[in-house]
C-alpha cells in the first residue's frame, strides 16, 4: 500500500467547523483529521452533517481527541472521570463516522506528583487501558501521540514510549508526530525502534527548537528522508499535514516526494 496524504482541520480552527466545510472539500485530499476541540468540538448534530458530507464527497475522517484540558493523569478521581467521559464521546463520534482512528495525547505531571512519585504514570496507563477497552467495543482504533519536549507530558522520548508499551496490559499503536520527534532529534529512532507501533503520522516543519507548525519544506526537516524511512519501515498509513498555514503547498510538496517528482 502507498502512503496516503491527509490534512488536519487545525489550520481552520478559528471558524466553526460547519463554516469550513467548503475548505475541506477544496483541499487536495479526501482524508481529513477532525480536531475535536474549540470551534470544531463535535456533537451529535454536527456528526450527522459530517456523515452527509462524507457520503456526498467521498471523504474519510480521523479524529484528534481534545487535549488542552484532558489530562489522563489528573490526580482527582472525579475530574479524571469527566476527562475520560469527554474522550469517550470522541470515540463514539469516530465510530459513527467510521473514522480511521482517534488520536490522544498522554497524561502529564501535576503539582502533587512530587509527593506521590509514579502516580501520574500509573494513572496514565490505567486511563489508557480503560479507553482502549471502550474503543474496542466501538470498533475504533485508539492511538497515542508523542508530544513536544517542552511540555510536562509523561511520554516524549522513544525510551518513554518503549517503557509505556512494555507496561501496558493491552496492545496500543501510536501516532508519530514527526515535528515533535524532531525537537529531540529522534524522528528516525522512533521509526527504527517502534516500526510495528506507528500506524498514523502527523507532519509539519520546524527549526528543531520549537514546535512551529510550519509548512512542509519551510523548516529544517529532511522530508525526502522522512518519506523514504517511512516506506522502509513498512508504513502505509496517513501523513496528516498539521501546519498552521500553507496546507495546500504542504500537500503538494509531500505528494511530489511520494510520487517521485522531486
Amino acid at each position: 500500500m502507498e502512503l496516503e496524504l491527509a490534512a488536519s482541520t487545525l489550520h481552520l480552527l478559528d471558524r466553526p467547523l460547519e463554516q469550513v466545510f467548503p475548505d475541506l472539500i477544496r483541499l487536495g485530499t479526501g482524508n481529513i483529521e477532525l480536531s475535536d476541540s474549540g470551534n470544531h468540538a463535535l456533537n451529535p448534530k454536527l456528526v450527522e452533517r459530517l456523515q452527509e458530507l462524507r457520503a456526498s464527497y467521498t471523504l474519510n475522517f480521523s479524529i484528534h481527541a481534545p487535549y488542552a484540558d484532558t489530562n489522563l493523569s489528573a490526580d482527582d478521581d472525579l475530574i479524571r472521570e469527566w476527562i475520560l467521559k469527554r474522550i469517550r464521546a470522541s470515540i463514539r463520534f469516530a465510530s459513527e463516522l467510521e473514522a480511521r482512528c482517534v488520536v490522544v495525547h498522554p497524561g502529564w505531571t501535576t503539582a502533587v506528583d512530587r509527593f506521590m512519585m509514579g502516580r501520574a504514570w500509573d494513572l496514565n496507563i490505567r486511563s489508557l487501558n480503560w479507553l482502549l477497552r471502550y474503543a474496542e467495543e466501538y470498533g475504533v482504533s485508539l492511538l497515542i501521540e508523542n508530544v513536544p519536549q517542552s511540555m510536562p507530558y509523561l511520554m516524549v522520548t522513544v525510551d518513554d514510549f518503549q517503557m509505556f508499551f512494555d507496561e501496558m496490559e493491552l496492545q496500543m499503536g501510536m501516532t508519530l508526530d514527526v515535528a515533535h520527534a524532531n525537537l529531540q532529534g529522534e524522528v528516525y529512532e522512533f521509526m527504527r525502534r517502534l516500526p510495528a507501533k506507528i500506524r498514523h503520522m502527523h507532519v509539519s516543519d520546524n527549526n528543531g527548537v520549537s514546535d512551529q507548525h510550519l509548512p512542509i519544506g519551510d523548516g529544517g526537516i529532511d522530508w525526502g528522508r522522512v518519506v523514504s524511512s517511512a516506506r522502509a519501515m513498512g508504513f502505509s498509513g496517513w501523513l496528516v499535514v498539521e501546519s498552521y498555514t500553507g496546507v495546500d503547498e504542504s500537500l503538494g510538496r509531500l505528494g511530489s516526494l511520494i510520487h517521485g517528482d522531486l
